[in-house]
């Protein structure tokens, strides 16, 4: 699980970045700039939540995180669809950052999922 972690948290930190570029690079109109706000603080929330996630006091407390992890990378999946949606930004322009968020995602789910298990047989 400590290899997953250091994976994880550096996928998450790249992924912030990836998302702060990609927002610099935003057309500077009120729609893009709107839409742009909301993805460039959910999707840099995804690693802070994750970071926070590994000083749990618990196992509660750990699944909780994740799952509050789990809702911001949700959620920048959601910004990022709207922005090619809206024809902000080109599908493909978007095509790494989307697929990066749905693994991450996968990744989140497949712990939280393990976690949860664990916790019902003690």
């Amino acid at each position: 699980m400590s290899e997953t972690k250091n994976d994880l948290r550096e996928r998450t930190t790249e992924f912030a970045l990836r998302i702060v570029r990609m927002y610099t690079q935003l057309p500077k109109t009120t729609e893009a700039q709107t839409l742009g706000k909301q993805v460039l603080r959910s999707g840099t929330s995804v690693g802070a939540q994750f970071r926070e996630s590994q000083r749990a006091k618990s196992d509660a407390d750990f699944i909780n995180k994740l799952e509050g992890c789990l809702q911001e990378a949700d959620e920048t999946a959601y910004w990022l669809e709207l922005l090619v949606k809206a024809e902000i930004v080109p599908a493909k322009r978007l095509e790494g950052l989307r697929k990066e968020i749905d693994e991450i995602t996968a990744i989140l789910v497949t712990i939280v999922t393990k976690v949860k298990k664990r916790v019902h047989k003690k």
